[in-house]
Parts: C-alpha cells; structure tokens; sequence
C-alpha cells in the first residue's frame, strides 16, 4: 500500500514531534509510507500574515499527499483538502515516526470537518484542549414534607 501522507512537524526529521498547529508547522514531512523516507520541507508560510493555512495546504496538494496527519486543522485549510480530496487526520501528537507507524496501522480516521476556528485576523491564537466531560448528575430526591394547612 505505497502511499504519500504529510505530517505537520516542530523539526526536519521522523524523530521530531507533531506539531499541533497545521498552518503555521514548522516543517511538513512527506513520509512514503511503504518505505519510510521522508521529505522535510520547511514552511515557507510560517511567517504569513494571513492565509498561512490555504497556502500550507495548497502545498500539500502540490507534493500529491492523500493524508495530512496535524495536531488541528481550520475552517480554509479544510476546504482546500478537501477540495483536493485529500484526508485530514487531526488530534495527532507524539513523535511523527510514531504517528506514521499508527496511520499504517489504521488506528487514525480522517475527520468530516476543520476542529478549530477561523484565525484570521486574530494575534497569536492560544492553544485550548478542552476536555470536559459534563458528568453533572442531577441527584435531587425530590422528596419534600408538604404540609396538609387547614385554616
């Protein structure tokens, strides 16, 4: 199953990690995944002012990938994919080798839309991993004394 996928990476090498953040990554690595090898290219888009997404991902179908493995991906980026028909597999972290070895494995399922906002126009974007649950259990045993009044 030779295949050409793309991780978003904080370095030049399989050993790096994943970088979260799709647009403005650092590197992408463009992994074969039948033999390993990898491809660095550093991000000419890190430093956009805007519209770093779009360009990322034009670039991504520019190198023929059919995966993008990312930490998050936006609303225009997303569009891009998938207008290119190509998959994202968002919520990957760790090493990219690591990543790769899950993606072969099948243990990743691309995702249907972005999983984060639009940045545009905004100043440097914080990075929020919200993990509530909402486990409120509503425990009242309703189980009032009324009182019979006769007046």
């Amino acid at each position: 199953m030779d295949m050409k996928i793309a991780i978003t990476a904080t370095g030049p090498s399989l050993d790096d990690q994943v970088e979260p953040r799709f647009g403005r990554a650092p590197y992408y690595l463009f992994v074969d995944t039948e033999t390993m090898e990898a491809e660095a290219v550093q991000n000419p888009n890190v430093a956009a002012g805007g519209g770093a997404g779009i360009q990322s991902a034009q670039l991504m179908s520019d190198h023929g990938v059919k995966h993008v493995l990312t930490g998050n991906c936006g609303p225009n980026a997303f569009q891009v994919f998938s207008a290119a028909g190509i998959q994202v597999i968002v919520g990957v972290s760790g090493v990219a080798r690591q990543a790769v070895e899950q993606f072969k494995a099948g243990t990743f399922t691309a995702t249907n839309q972005p999983n984060v906002a639009s940045h545009h126009g905004m100043g440097g974007g914080g990075q929020g991993r919200g993990m509530g649950t909402g486990g409120g259990r509503g425990m009242g045993g309703g189980r009032g004394m009324g009182r019979n009044r006769t007046s």
